[in-house]
């Protein structure tokens, strides 16, 4: 094992890599709940989605291991989940099944460009501020979504949206979100599952001792209702993409902007890790980045495969760094430690829409750093830039501020003198840009 994955040549030893790998694990387990928790929003069952979660993560991320050899984890993205649930299904009103067949063909989209040299002409086609304010924008979105699912948020006729009222459901959604934010900002090791548990907990006297737990528990009396331990894991969403259905023109801004998000979220995810842990080949790139993005795109086309929103590389993979690891081990190890909650199934499905709102919000601001990166005192960038940040969030649709921070880019950039900046890759994106609205 040392020799295979050259732990001595990259200045590590087997301890060192196995507790990065678990630190690793706890960063990113949450998504073990979280991912369940919002896609059954579309109509797809809890229990069907966690097994499916479980099984892409650990199946992704030992892949990573063994074929990439890098210490970077993967599991289904935040903001590719709230895309397919919000925008996708409940927004343009397309079936779950066609939805994860969208979820297959950007995975082999990105397979194909993965091992071409076509993806990196596309990386360079995509203007580096758009990049930072669509990243920004998906936080905002994944914020929004979980104060609405706490109720703290709430749709108002005045005002269009307002703050809802202080009652049994938001009170427990503050402590939540402030024991966490605490154990986030104290860096506890697997601060936001630990701060799930505890808001979790919080929520078991609702309905039960005192107030009323209907007003977000789907008409249900109570909150945290025991359904058991163990069960068997449940294959009910595999296979079950539509894969003809989901080849409609009318879909191809979805494969697309799964394509777009995905590629641009493993790109920044193996920048930032790799600048963390000096994982750096001869030219001053990211290690082994061909083969870790055709591990990430083999991910997402799993993803589809088994019923889960698309897999991509978790940032969170930099804490595992930070502890030492320098190797795939680290992937393998947090991999393995996937597979034993698959039999948890009705233990994790105690969990309310309540308890993993606080780390939508905490992961919502997390996502808010590359507002740092732009150049908000040059206006032809800044202005497209802000579109994106701002549609994503208000539209509740990830693709029309894709689509609107495209588009203004370049016809800003057009008119000012500025033609250098249009690249005819990012032109071509923007004639698939309007042919979307087109088709709307």
């Amino acid at each position: 094992m040392e020799k295979f994955f050259d732990l001595e040549k990259n200045n590590t030893n087997f301890k060192t890599e196995v507790l990065a790998g678990v630190t690793t694990f706890l960063a990113s387990m949450y998504i073990i709940v979280v991912n369940p928790s919002i896609l059954q929003n579309a109509g797809l069952p809890f229990n069907g989605v966690l097994t499916a979660t479980i099984v892409v993560s650990a199946f992704s991320s030992i892949l990573m291991g063994i074929y990439a050899k890098n210490p970077i984890v993967l599991a289904p993205g935040m903001g590719l989940n709230a895309f397919f649930t919000y925008t996708i299904v409940l927004g343009m009103g397309v079936s779950w099944e066609k939805a994860l067949g969208a979820v297959f063909w950007s995975g082999l989209v990105f397979l194909l460009l993965s091992a071409s040299n076509i993806r990196t002409q596309i990386l360079l086609a995509i203007p580096k501020q758009l990049r930072y304010g669509v990243a920004a924008g998906i936080g905002l979105f994944i914020a929004l979504i979980g104060f609405r699912n706490a109720g703290f948020i709430v749709p108002n006729a005045a005002t269009v949206i307002g703050r809802g009222p202080l009652n049994e459901i938001t009170i427990t959604f503050l402590a939540g979100f402030f024991i966490t934010s605490i154990f986030v900002v104290k860096r506890f090791k697997g601060a936001l599952i630990l701060g799930i548990v505890i808001t979790t907990l919080l929520t078991i006297p609702i309905g039960r001792l005192w107030g009323d737990a209907s007003i977000v528990g789907h008409g249900n009396a109570t909150l945290a209702t025991w359904q058991g331990c163990f069960a068997i894991p449940d294959f009910s969403v595999f296979f079950k993409l539509d894969l003809l259905g989901s080849l409609k023109l009318a879909l191809f801004p979805v494969i697309f902007t799964f394509l777009f998000t995905d590629l641009f979220d493993t790109v920044a995810t193996f920048m930032g890790v790799a600048e963390a842990g000096n994982l750096m080949d001869e030219n001053g790139d990211p290690r082994n980045i061909r083969e870790s993005m055709v591990v990430d795109s083999i991910g997402t086309v799993v993803s589809g495969i088994f019923g889960t929103s698309p897999t991509t590389s978790f940032i969170e993979s930099a804490t595992g760094v930070e502890e030492g690891g320098r190797t795939g081990l680290v992937a393998v190890v947090a991999g393995l430690l996937f597979l034993p909650f698959i039999f948890f199934s009705p233990l994790l499905s105690m969990v309310p829409d309540i308890a993993t709102a606080p780390t939508l919000v905490l992961v919502g601001a997390f996502m808010m750093k590359p507002v740092l990166k732009i150049n908000w005192g040059k206006l032809d960038d800044a202005i497209p830039v802000f579109l994106s940040i701002i549609l994503i969030p208000l539209t509740y649709s990830i693709t029309q501020g894709i689509i609107w921070g495209f588009l203004s880019w370049m016809f800003i950039k057009l008119f000012t003198g500025k033609r250098e900046d249009i690249t005819p890759m990012l032109f071509l994106i923007n004639l698939f840009a309007i042919l979307a609205l087109i088709l709307e």
